[in-house]
Formats: C-alpha cells, sequence, structure tokens
C-alpha cells in the first residue's frame, strides 16, 4: 500500500475527528456559558428580586445607578420589568438551543420560544429607555454601543420568528443563535471586563470611578460583535470547512471559553456571590 493510499485512507477519520472536536468544543462552551448565566440570574434574583420583597427598593441603587427613583413610577415599573425579563430570558434561552429539548418537547420548545422572543423585545426596549430616559452609567459612546445591541435584538427577535412561521428549520437556528449572543451581551461585558482586569491586575484603559475610558467604549461593541464574529466563525467551519478549520475553530472555540471561565470565576467571586443574600 503507497504513501499516498494511506493518506487517503486517514481523511475521513481525520475529518471524523475533527467533527468531533468542534462538537465538543462547542459543548465545553455551552455548558460554561449554561453555569455563568445561571449564576448571574440568581444574582439579579436575590439582589433585585430579594429587595423588592422586603420592601427595600433603594438596595435597587447598591450596583445600577438609577435603580429605584422615588417618585417614578413608571420608571421603576420600566425597571423592574426590565430585571425580571433579563433572569427569565438568561433561564429560558438556553434550554431553546438544546437539541434533546427540541426533539423530545417541541411544543415546549415552541412556547418557551414565543416567551422568549417577546422577553427579549420588552427587555431590548426597556434597555433603550433606561439608557437614554432614566440614567445610567458610562459616557455617550457606551450608550450607542449598548443601544445597537438593543437593535440587534429585536432585528434578530424578528427575523429568527419570521423563519419559524416560514418552517425553515435551519435559517431559524441561526438567526435564534444570533438572539441568543446579543441578549447576553449585557452578560458577556461583565465577564470581559472581569476578564480585562484579571490579565492586567487592575482597571486598565478606563477610570473606575466614573466608568468610562477607551476600553469601556471598546467594549460596549465588542460584547456582542465578537461573539456574533466567532459564531459566523463556527457556522462556516462547520458547514463548509475542511478538517484544517474545523480544528482550528474547536481551538478558537476552547480558548474563547477558557478566557471567558476565567472572567466568569471572577465576576462571581468578586460581584456576584458577594450580593446574593436572601
Amino acid at each position: 500500500m503507497t504513501s499516498a493510499t494511506l493518506t487517503l485512507s486517514a481523511r475521513p477519520r481525520l475529518q471524523a475527528w475533527s467533527a468531533t472536536a468542534l462538537a465538543s468544543a462547542t459543548i465545553f462552551w455551552f455548558v460554561a456559558t449554561v453555569i455563568g448565566q445561571s449564576i448571574f440570574a440568581v444574582y439579579i434574583l436575590a439582589l433585585y428580586g430579594g429587595s423588592g420583597v422586603r420592601g427595600n427598593f433603594k438596595g435597587w441603587n447598591q450596583v445600577m445607578t438609577h435603580g429605584h427613583v422615588v417618585g417614578d413610577m413608571a420608571g421603576n415599573l420600566v425597571t423592574g420589568a426590565h430585571l425580571l425579563l433579563a433572569m427569565l430570558i438568561m433561564l429560558g434561552g438556553a434550554l431553546q438551543l438544546v437539541p434533546q429539548v427540541r426533539r423530545r418537547a417541541p411544543a415546549f420548545h415552541r412556547w418557551n420560544g414565543r416567551v422568549y422572543l417577546a422577553g427579549a423585545a420588552v427587555a431590548a426596549l426597556s434597555g433603550l429607555y433606561m439608557v437614554w430616559l432614566r440614567g445610567a452609567v458610562g459616557d455617550m459612546v457606551q450608550h450607542v454601543g449598548t443601544s445597537l445591541n438593543a437593535v440587534l435584538v429585536l432585528f434578530f427577535a424578528g427575523l429568527a420568528l419570521r423563519r419559524a412561521l416560514q418552517r425553515d428549520v435551519a435559517a431559524h437556528s441561526r438567526w435564534a443563535l444570533r438572539l441568543f449572543l446579543a441578549v447576553s451581551g449585557v452578560w458577556f461585558f461583565r465577564v470581559g471586563l472581569m476578564f480585562w482586569i484579571v490579565i492586567h491586575g487592575g482597571p486598565s484603559g478606563f477610570n473606575p470611578d466614573t466608568f468610562t475610558g477607551p476600553f469601556l467604549g471598546f467594549l460596549s461593541y465588542a460584547q456582542y460583535l465578537l461573539p456574533l464574529t466567532v459564531l459566523q466563525l463556527y457556522l462556516l467551519c462547520r458547514d463548509h470547512g475542511g478538517t484544517a478549520a474545523r480544528f482550528g475553530m474547536a481551538a478558537l472555540l476552547v480558548l474563547c471559553t477558557v478566557a471567558m471561565s476565567i472572567g466568569i470565576v471572577v465576576a462571581t467571586m468578586g460581584m456576584w456571590l458577594p450580593n446574593i443574600k436572601w
């Protein structure tokens, strides 16, 4: 048997291994994301929900500026709805991406999808209200970046719904993935910020007192554009890439997941767990 024949016979195995490597890296990323977002959801429930149940609405201002403003009932209701929806869609969104749930519980997938789409849209609109009318930390660059995130959420939600109604499952799945990442933008911001602080040994590229600076301006856009770019590369490699492309994409996903996991651990220990008080 010639070396050329051996090479040809090895190709199917390499292709299978590359597909397995990419699938395993994807699962690694998904599990890390679910864990991190679940902790974040519990944090929202404990800090804001717990303060509300105890009647201590001033507790909303512990972390969020203008979380609760005395006399502004409409604004307080919008903020409360935004926080509640943020918690619910963090928990419900991941379930939409699990293949076993889609196959074994299609009715749940459809109804949970409707709730998720509606919740994402309302959260995006209420987020815009909070940024431009309620008041938020940061500068104009950050506000525009956050607003673009909200616009993309609305855009992706509309396209995901449209493709679902058209029974175009493949296209619906792609737009749903983009929606999931866009909705997770605020979470990616916090995780990315914590990772940045760790690798620099403290705040760098921004002023922690005013919460402004070039890095925060960059992160306001990178929080969703970077994950969406990685997703697009993943889809291309998964659907059209060769062996080398899939191995390379798997390595990139693992690298991104490790960096994200570091940010999750630091955010959990430094921001979220200290504020989880029942």
